[in-house]
């Protein structure tokens, strides 16, 4: 069995960000060589998720009022965890989406349902942000 990681690093220029990181998933896996495994992808920050969905503009909107709604970012004092830092709504919105994903590797390629993307949610940017990807297999 062959094992191959590497971390990929995001400039994130916002507070919150959806980016498709399929691409770069898919590259590593080519280089990892890799034809028959599994894969894993992860946020590497407590403020970040990696999730699978479809890469629609629609459904990305909705996400952020929906996430705003379940964890409104003001008034930031209604957080007990903001002291120092005004990120608690950041903490809660990457529990509900997720810290990673696992996707089957077959015939060299990511084992997707129709549609299915992935990527990287951040909910606390402004700053050098980081994903790692894991993945073992023949």
């Amino acid at each position: 069995m062959k094992s191959y990681h590497k971390e990929l690093w995001f400039e994130v220029k916002t507070r919150r960000e959806f980016i498709n990181i399929t691409p770069q998933v898919e590259e590593c896996l080519a280089e990892s060589g890799i034809q028959n495994g599994l894969l894993l992808c992860n946020a590497m920050h407590i403020t970040a998720s990696v999730f699978i969905n479809d890469d629609e503009s629609g459904l990305h909107h909705d996400y952020e009022v929906w996430l705003e709604k379940l964890a409104p970012h003001e008034p930031v004092g209604a957080y007990r965890h903001n002291g120092y830092e005004d990120n608690a709504d950041a903490h809660l919105k990457r529990q509900v989406m997720g810290r990673e994903v696992v996707v089957a590797v077959t015939d060299g390629k990511l084992h997707f349902g129709t549609w299915e993307q992935i990527f990287y949610g951040e909910f606390d940017g402004r700053r050098k942000k980081r994903v790692l990807v894991k993945i073992i297999g023949e």
